[in-house]
């Protein structure tokens, strides 16, 4: 048997969607709700107050959004290989078509298609259609908990950042500091997933900056206009 040996950077898309979501997601919402906050002149014990609220909030938001979409995705897979199941088991021929057109729409001969076809369907026929017609396979299907938990963990990782900045820096420097810490730590992460993405650091990190700078400025000015 030969043993594969190439690395691949898109086994890693899963886990590190929704951990680059989630860390971002913490840093970003966090830190501009504590900057509008002290922007509105309110006190240290408040804004640390408002951000372990947001903490809370956010992390259980982000799990229950990862969980009911990955949970909705998992019952399309359930229900689609459930059907692929009873079509197998009421109409084996046509199938076996259906996975040879699938070989010779990739580049195969009809002879040869038929061939591969048959030779998967013999080993393990649900787990040829589920990968080659459904796009379904055991290592990328959907696990709701899995991805709830991870998203939660992650939100609250970064969101933590933030609310330590509170505790060790002076109310008339706390804006531009959580700011700062924000964006630095946006940075790194941004350089992180691309590294790990294989992806152009330089593109994730403006991408992620940007978009934190944006949401902290927007958030810093309605603490000014509204606040006392």
């Amino acid at each position: 048997m030969i043993k594969h040996t190439e690395s691949h950077k898109t086994q890693h898309v899963g886990w590190l969607r929704a951990a680059v979501m989630g860390a971002n997601d913490g840093i970003v919402s966090t830190a501009s709700l504590i900057v509008g906050v002290a922007a509105a002149g309110a006190s240290t014990e408040i804004i640390f107050m408002t951000g372990v609220a947001g903490l809370v909030a956010g992390a259980m938001s982000m799990a229950a959004g990862e969980y009911v979409s990955v949970s909705s995705q998992a019952d399309t897979e359930k229900a689609d290989i459930e059907r692929e199941r009873m079509e197998l088991a009421t109409d084996p021929l046509h199938e076996h078509e259906e996975l040879t057109a699938i070989y010779i729409q990739r580049g195969l001969d009809r002879s040869l298609a038929q061939q591969v076809a048959k030779q998967l369907m013999d080993k393990d026929a649900l787990s040829a259609h589920a990968r080659d017609e459904l796009g379904i396979s055991k290592e990328f299907t959907a696990r709701p908990v899995q991805a709830a938990l991870s998203s939660a963990a992650t939100f609250t990782v970064g969101a933590l950042l933030p609310l330590v900045v509170v505790l060790l820096v002076s109310n008339n420097q706390l804006t531009v500091s959580v700011s700062i810490c924000a964006l630095i730590a946006l940075a790194v992460l941004g350089a992180i997933s691309a590294l790990i993405g294989g992806a152009s650091v330089a593109k994730a990190v403006s991408r992620v900056v940007f978009w934190g700078a944006l949401a902290m400025g927007l958030t810093a000015l309605v603490g000014r206009l509204f606040g006392v």
